[in-house]
C-alpha cells in the first residue's frame, strides 16, 4: 500500500500572485475538442423550471470522513477512533455520532463517499476541489494559488449582476483558490465579512456612510461620470485597469442602491425561531444569511468554515462546539430551504480539499489523506436519502463508484446549467477548456 505524505509548510500570500502569473498550461488539440463535444452531448440535464443557485459550504483543512459520514465500527481501534455510528432517518445508513442533526435530516440529502485524488497538500487540494483543475506545478501546502477560475467566478461570468446583487458572494472570507484568474477581477467574490450573530451586524460596502444620503451618493456618481473623460480601452486584452475600476464602482453603487440587497443582508428581519434553528453563532447565522442571498437571486454563495486540519485532538474537536455548529447549521440550511420550497432550485454542497488518514497519529489526530473523502449534496434534483460509493472496510481508499474532482466539477456545472466542457479564452486569446475530462455523477440526477 502506497503511503501518502503531507506537508504543512506554508507559502506567503505573495506566492498567490506569483504562482498565478507564472501558470503555463498548453492549448487544446483537435482530439480534446472532439472529446469535449462528445461529453457535453451525453451529459444528463437537470429538469428544473427555474435557474439553480448554489450554496457551497467550504470545510477548509479537510474534514475526517470517519468522524462524519463514513464511520468504520469494525476497524481496529487505532483506525475507527472514539465515536460510535448512529442510525439516520434512512434505513440501513449510519453516520458518526458527531453529526446527530444531519443524521435526522439524512432523508433530505445524499452523501458521496468515494471521491479521491492524489494531492495531499492544502494548496493543491484546495485548488483542485475549488476549480476542478489540478495545479500544473506542485505548490506548497499553505499556498494561495490561482491557475484556473473557481466555480463561483465562472457562475459570475455566466450569470452576471442581477437586481444590483453580485453573482458570487463569500462569507466571511475568500477561500484559497476562490478567485477568477483570467476571467477578470470583476468576477472575484463579494466578501461579506463580520459576524452576523453580533448585535448591530452590517455588511461593509452594502450601506452608505452615515454622512451621505442615497440621493447624494447617486449624484456623486453622476458628477464623477460627467467629469471623467479618461479614455477607456474596452478590449479585454488591453487590460486597462481603469475599466475594472469603473466596473467595481458601478457594482458598488448598484449594490448600495439595491433594495433586495439591503433586505437580504438585514438578518434581523428573520423571526427568532428561524435564527434559533440555525444556531446563535457565527457559522449558523452565516448559513442563514446564505439562504437569504440565494432567496433573492444570488447564483453562488460560499460559506467558508475553516479549521478542519485536525493533526491533533481530532476527537476532542469533533465532540465539541466546532462540530456542533456545523451539524446544526448544515441541517438547518437543508431543512429550511426544503420547507420554503427552495431546495429544488438550490444546490447545496459541503466539502473540503481531502479526507483524513485512517491511522490515528501520536497526537490523537488524523493527517492529510486524499485517498478518500466525502461530499454532501442536497437540492437541485439530487435524490434524497442516498449514499453513493463506498470505501474499503478500513476507510483507506474509495472502492466503489469511484469519482474524481473533475467528475465533481462536471456535475456541479451541469446542475447549474453551465456546459462544463466549453472553451474559455484567456486575455491573450489562448483557449482553455473549463473542465478537462470528467463525467457526470449520474446517481446525483434523479
Amino acid at each position: 500500500m502506497s503511503r501518502i505524505t503531507h506537508n504543512c509548510a506554508g507559502h506567503m500570500r505573495r506566492d498567490f500572485l506569483k504562482l498565478g502569473l507564472t501558470a503555463a498550461g498548453g492549448g487544446l488539440g483537435f482530439t480534446d475538442l472532439l472529446r469535449a463535444k462528445a461529453m457535453a452531448a451525453s451529459a444528463p440535464q437537470p429538469s428544473l423550471s427555474r435557474p439553480v443557485n448554489c450554496i457551497l459550504v467550504w470545510l477548509d483543512g479537510g474534514p475526517s470522513h470517519y468522524e462524519m459520514f463514513d464511520p468504520k465500527p469494525d476497524a481496529p481501534s487505532d483506525i475507527r477512533g472514539q465515536f460510535n455510528p448512529i442510525r439516520t432517518s434512512v434505513p440501513g445508513v449510519h453516520f458518526s455520532e458527531c453529526v446527530p442533526n444531519l443524521a435526522k435530516a439524512a432523508d433530505k440529502f445524499t452523501v458521496l463517499r468515494s471521491v479521491t485524488h492524489k494531492d495531499p497538500n492544502h494548496g493543491g487540494g484546495n485548488h483542485y476541489m475549488m476549480t476542478g483543475a489540478p495545479t500544473p506545478v506542485p505548490v506548497g501546502c499553505g499556498a494561495f494559488v490561482t491557475f484556473h477560475p473557481s466555480f463561483g467566478s465562472v457562475v459570475s461570468y455566466k450569470r452576471g449582476v442581477q437586481n444590483g446583487l453580485p453573482a458570487y458572494m463569500t462569507l466571511p472570507s475568500i477561500t484559497r483558490s476562490g478567485g477568477p484568474n483570467f476571467l477578470g477581477a470583476e468576477h472575484a467574490p463579494f466578501v461579506a465579512g463580520g459576524d452576523p450573530n453580533s448585535k448591530g451586524f452590517k455588511v461593509r460596502d452594502v450601506v452608505l456612510p452615515s454622512d451621505i444620503s442615497e440621493a447624494r451618493g447617486l449624484s456623486r456618481r453622476e458628477l464623477r461620470m460627467s467629469l471623467d473623460r479618461m479614455k477607456r480601452l474596452n478590449n479585454a486584452v488591453a487590460e486597462d485597469p481603469a475599466v475594472s475600476f469603473d466596473t467595481f464602482y458601478g457594482q458598488a453603487v448598484d449594490l448600495i442602491a439595491s433594495k433586495p440587497a439591503q433586505e437580504a443582508f438585514d438578518i434581523n428581519l428573520e423571526d427568532e425561531k428561524t435564527r434559533d434553528l440555525y444556531g446563535r453563532n457565527d457559522l449558523g447565522q452565516r448559513m442563514l444569511l446564505a439562504r437569504r442571498l440565494v432567496e433573492v437571486g444570488v447564483p453562488f454563495v460560499t460559506v467558508n468554515y475553516g479549521g478542519w486540519d485536525h493533526h491533533r485532538d481530532v476527537f476532542k474537536t469533533c465532540k465539541g462546539e466546532f462540530m456542533q455548529k456545523f451539524d446544526q447549521g448544515m441541517s438547518a440550511l437543508i431543512t429550511d430551504l426544503d420547507r420554503r420550497g427552495l431546495l429544488e432550485s438550490t444546490l447545496i454542497v459541503a466539502l473540503g480539499e481531502f479526507g483524513r488518514t485512517p491511522k490515528i497519529n501520536k497526537d490523537n489526530g488524523r493527517d492529510h489523506w486524499p485517498g478518500a473523502m466525502n461530499i454532501l449534496f442536497a437540492g437541485a434534483g439530487v435524490p434524497r436519502g442516498g449514499v453513493i460509493g463506498a470505501t474499503d472496510p478500513k476507510g483507506y481508499y474509495a472502492s466503489e463508484n469511484i469519482y474524481s474532482p473533475e467528475d465533481f466539477a462536471v456535475t456541479l456545472y451541469t446542475k447549474l446549467g453551465i456546459d462544463p466542457h466549453q472553451l474559455l479564452h484567456t486575455n491573450s486569446g489562448r483557449p482553455v477548456q473549463l473542465i478537462n475530462g470528467g463525467r457526470p455523477i449520474r446517481e446525483l440526477f434523479a
